[in-house]
């Protein structure tokens, strides 16, 4: 449930901070803004080292505070599936819909970010989107009915996410560790 007087009014994207660019994400962006979808909901696009948006709002780095201001007031968070990211945008009332960076793509250095955030999804912590359908998709949901997109702000409920978060991220390590 939203906190009384919480207006979301916006879609905010983010890329991350990684030296990859990531041009598939600030594309599918400006896609949106072209197409005039709910032009009553403006997008801002956080685009690093990617390809700029023509038609969205962006810069290509903010800082942190920024981040979570406009997290705070996003309808929506689509971002990369960085798991720092994916943890703010929960701490700061939002399931994010989560586009992880494909190696194959020139996007990162592994695909890390799919299997971690094939796993979230599996677990419910996000929405995961393959597509640029699937992230059109899960904005429209997310502006139909935004407390489908919002996560308890509960300091226990927190805590007891932050908590299965560490042991998602051990259990991860340890069996990489145990491949070598």
């Amino acid at each position: 449930m939203e906190p009384i007087g919480m207006e979301r009014s916006l879609v905010f994207v983010t890329v991350g901070t990684d030296h990859h660019p990531f041009d598939r994400l600030c594309a599918w962006a400006d896609a949106w803004v072209k197409s005039v979808r709910h032009p009553e909901i403006p997008w801002f696009v956080q685009s690093g080292t990617s390809k700029a948006p023509v038609a969205a709002p962006y810069r290509d780095y903010i800082g942190y505070d920024e981040m979570c201001s406009y997290m705070s007031r996003a309808v929506a968070v689509v971002c990369h599936g960085g798991p720092a990211t994916i943890m703010d945008a929960r701490r700061l009332g939002r399931v994010p819909i989560v586009v992880p960076r494909s190696a194959d793509l020139g996007e990162h250095v592994d695909n890390h970010q799919q299997r971690f955030a094939k796993r979230m999804a599996e677990l419910g912590e996000i929405h995961l989107a393959k597509s640029q359908d699937d992230v059109f998709e899960l904005v429209e949901k997310a502006i139909a009915d935004p407390s489908a997109f919002a996560v308890s702000q509960d300091g226990a409920e927190i805590a007891a996410a932050v908590a299965k978060f560490e042991e998602l991220v051990d259990g991860l390590f340890s069996k990489k560790r145990a491949r070598k």
